[in-house]
């Protein structure tokens, strides 16, 4: 398992500002967001105790409820490496930050043309090929694994 100082030194990379206080999981004010794969893994790499048993450190109820929701989503799938390269490959496509992150967090798989009508903001005007962007996901970003019954 990665340590959060990777995740710090990874998110700087990407442009984003460091976490200030672990513990809470506070961000300095006025920058800018995380992925859903970033916040679990910061809420798993807080979980993870430092002793040698592997005991799991006491969690808030509300910490507890945010990673069971985020289990069940493509961030349970995703991988630094994943999301990094990702994010890189679509500074080629003009896209914004924010549209980056919609598309991490959502990870669309089914009709993905309406939705990205929603997240990038007159992608015919400026010049933004949806279809490369679909085959950057399908590459680059894991599916979300569906349990049949």
């Amino acid at each position: 398992m990665r340590s959060f100082k990777d995740n710090e030194r990874s998110l700087a990379r990407l442009g984003f500002t460091k976490v200030v206080n672990v513990d809470v999981c506070r961000v300095k004010a006025n920058t800018d967001v995380l992925t859903n794969f970033e916040v679990l893994d910061l809420i798993n790499s807080k979980r993870a105790s430092k002793d040698t048993t592997r005991v799991i450190a006491a969690v808030a109820r509300s910490e507890y409820k945010v990673c069971n929701y985020l289990n069940e989503t493509v961030a349970s799938t995703q991988t630094l490496e994943s999301v990094t390269t990702f994010s890189n490959k679509c500074k080629d496509f003009k896209l914004t930050k924010v549209e980056i992150l919609n598309i991490i967090n959502i990870r669309p798989s089914v009709d993905f043309k309406a939705l990205l009508d929603p997240i990038i903001a007159e992608p015919k005007e400026r010049g933004i090929d949806i279809d490369g962007i679909l085959e950057l996901v399908q590459d680059l970003l894991p599916p979300l694994h569906v349990v049949e019954t």
